[in-house]
């Protein structure tokens, strides 16, 4: 079952519910997320509760979650930065779970674009590349582009 909440400030909370014990075979998992319509983006929840991964594990969290959802480009994150709040510099009444963290985006570093990609700092806001081997935080998007 799908629920639609429309919040404060017309944001829309998308909910994917699944009965306990009757999931299909094939059902993603349920992911709550955040329709932003300003962009028409839709944000999913802080995946891998919080954890910081690797580039690789980054793409399959998000792969997991099915047709659609992908890693933001680094435009599309800066989007959900709010430079009037600090740690984290984002909207918690909409994105309470967000870590004051990195978080990665698709989007490669012009100096070495296989092996390194820009990330989101929610503490304060920055962006800065990170090289693919290293841990950031993972919010999936879907729409757009």
């Amino acid at each position: 079952m799908n629920l639609h909440i429309t919040c404060e400030k017309g944001a829309t909370l998308n909910i994917h519910l699944t009965a306990i014990g009757s999931p299909a075979a094939d059902a993603p998992a349920a992911t709550a997320s955040v329709l932003e319509p300003a962009t028409g983006l839709e944000w999913s929840k802080t995946l891998l509760d919080g954890e910081k991964v690797n580039f690789e594990k980054a793409e399959k969290a998000v792969a997991d979650l099915g047709e659609g959802w992908r890693l933001p480009t680094r435009e599309e994150l800066l989007t959900l930065v709010d430079l009037e709040r600090h740690d984290p510099c984002i909207d918690t009444n909409k994105y309470p779970d967000t870590k004051s963290t990195w978080y990665w985006t698709a989007t490669p570093c012009a100096w070495r674009p296989e092996s390194a990609r820009w990330v989101v700092g929610f503490g304060d806001g920055v962006v800065y590349g990170n090289g693919i081997n290293y841990y950031a935080c993972v919010r999936a998007v879907r729409g757009g582009q």
